[in-house]
């Protein structure tokens, strides 16, 4: 089953289930996913990895949206965008821990043969390619500058 054909479903559900906050989650999921179709040049179809990409960027901006939230005290909506994070992140790879992350930027620079931070455009190039997904972009720039001193 598609991450698409999961939303659909997700909807469905959620509305007999009369669950307000999942049902908003996966209406914004689906609304993302049908204007990334209708872009000039894309398909009908559009692949799991590129929807991963489209829920990754939902969640960043729901986490920001919650961070704001809770500084302006307005508690009713933080804990609803926290109920939707959750329905967005049901659907993203687990992400690594610090260790998983450093072990694999680890690797990475001695492929590249980086030994300063001089070095840090060509790990990073390769680490974001290859840890799409699996981390954040500022977790693995401060986690490369770290390895790098």
């Amino acid at each position: 089953m598609t991450i698409e054909e999961q939303v659909n479903e997700g909807i469905k559900n959620a509305m007999k289930a009369r669950e307000k906050v999942r049902l908003e989650a996966f209406r914004n999921i689906k609304k993302v996913i049908l204007e990334a179709k209708t872009r000039p040049g894309a398909g009908d179809q559009i692949d799991d990895a590129e929807c991963i990409r489209i829920i990754q960027k939902l969640a960043k901006q729901s986490t920001d949206a919650a961070e704001i939230y809770k500084q302006q005290g307005r508690m009713d909506l933080y804990e609803e965008e926290c109920g939707q994070l959750e329905v967005l992140n049901s659907f993203l790879p687990k992400q690594m821990s610090d260790a998983e992350l450093t072990e694999t930027l680890k690797a990475i620079i001695a492929s590249v043969g980086a030994t300063s931070p001089k070095d840090m455009g060509k790990v990073m190039g390769v680490a974001t390619k290859q840890l799409a997904g699996k981390a954040e972009g500022k977790a693995i720039s401060a986690k490369v500058k770290e390895l790098l001193q």
